[in-house]
């Protein structure tokens, strides 16, 4: 656990939980008094469990927030873990969530297992958004339905990263990709024009380096759409390797060059921004179809 505190000076003479709420006004009365009375609240560094009491102008109000920041043995890296939400570091090769009545693996079921092992009272774990299989990069879970809504409601709002690396050398450093996205009867996603069913789509993009006849690229999701990326790049010629589904040399047979480097959001409890970045998994960057494995 990391005991992280914000402190605020009260300007006038106010009951701590009215107090509370101009401070934090997406955070519900249930919730704040529950911040109360779990001793996170403190009033010149005195801990306050009573919602009602008169705080005076002057007084220093505390809110420590318990972060838990690095669980041992956890099935995957955990990047960030507080009472709402979690944030994982999600390989290649493992499903965001398995279909339902599977008997396979994915990173909801690992994560809440872990869980479940290691914290005291019933773990909830809720999706928010998916990676696709393949992929690897920053997950996030929120921990009840309440917040998993809200971080649904605002999803747009908040900024993802991806790093792909792309088969040849784009003409342009820089630049936008937009279509309108459709699933065809063979599961693929496909471009095509306006019209009932699709859904537009939009990517920006720009070149990091160039590496042998390759190209790492940094992309922004404008919009969220299925396989958006991946049908984006493959609609210029430069699918991302490894992505045979669409179009990509086939001598790479598991592994596609694509992960989630960057998630901006706003703490549906908190208010708070929160970002955070990756690295590149280990061998990302080479390409040797002998090797050619999830790591």
């Amino acid at each position: 656990m990391l005991n992280q505190s914000e402190t605020y000076t009260v300007n006038e003479n106010a009951s701590l939980l009215d107090f509370l709420a101009i401070h934090y006004p997406q955070s519900s009365k249930t919730s704040l008094k529950k911040m109360i009375s779990h001793g996170s609240i403190g009033v010149n560094g005195k801990i306050i469990k009573n919602p009602a009491a008169l705080v005076r102008k002057g007084e220093e109000i505390s809110y420590r927030r318990h972060v838990i920041v690095a669980r041992q043995n956890a099935p995957f890296r955990l990047v960030f873990e507080d009472e709402w939400i979690i944030v994982i570091d999600k390989p290649a090769g493992l499903l965001t969530y398995g279909e339902k009545g599977s008997s396979g693996s994915s990173a909801y079921k690992e994560l809440k297992e872990y869980l479940s092992t290691t914290s005291k009272s019933r773990a909830e774990l809720f999706v928010v958004h998916r990676l696709d299989r393949e992929v690897s990069g920053l997950l996030m879970f929120a921990k009840s339905e309440e917040i998993q809504e809200k971080l649904k409601e605002n999803w747009q709002e908040f900024t993802k990263k991806y790093l792909a690396l792309a088969e040849g050398s784009l003409k342009n450093k820089t630049g936008v990709f937009k279509s309108w996205l459709s699933d065809g009867p063979d599961y693929k996603v496909r471009s095509g024009p306006q019209r009932d069913g699709a859904k537009y789509a939009e990517t920006s993009y720009q070149v990091v380096k160039v590496v042998e006849n390759y190209t790492l690229l940094e992309l922004q999701l404008v919009t969220g759409r299925k396989n958006q990326i991946r049908v984006h790049l493959a609609d210029i010629g430069h699918p991302v390797v490894g992505d045979r589904r669409y179009g990509a040399d086939a001598k790479y047979e598991r592994r596609i060059r694509l992960h989630g480097c960057y998630l901006k959001i706003q703490h549906p409890k908190t208010s708070e921004w929160h970002e955070f970045r990756i690295e590149l998994p280990r061998g990302f960057l080479v390409l040797h179809p002998e090797h050619e494995k999830y790591k």
